[in-house]
């Protein structure tokens, strides 16, 4: 885990701490990290779909094929990893 992936998941941290540690985490290409974030019960609707928003960044689309036949993650969240 890194610093970053921690970051992104501390629920004490400002939305916009943990924003930017997932940007930070697809400027660094850690499509793994960012996947799990998508998967990530407890965290925000906006926060998951910013990590959808880096797995595009990234060029993930094996990531973003597997999200979007994910029947654990929500319907809406499967949608737009679909539409990328």
């Amino acid at each position: 885990m890194t610093g970053a992936f921690q970051r992104a998941v501390k629920r004490n941290l400002a939305h916009e701490r943990r924003a930017e540690a997932i940007d930070t985490l697809a400027a660094d290409g850690r499509v793994r990290d960012l996947a799990v974030l998508v998967r990530t019960r407890g965290l925000s609707g906006g926060l998951r779909r910013r990590a959808i928003d880096g797995l595009v960044r990234c060029g993930a689309d094996e990531a973003l094929e597997a999200i979007a036949a994910d029947g654990s993650v929500p319907e809406a969240l499967r949608r737009t990893a679909d539409r990328r």
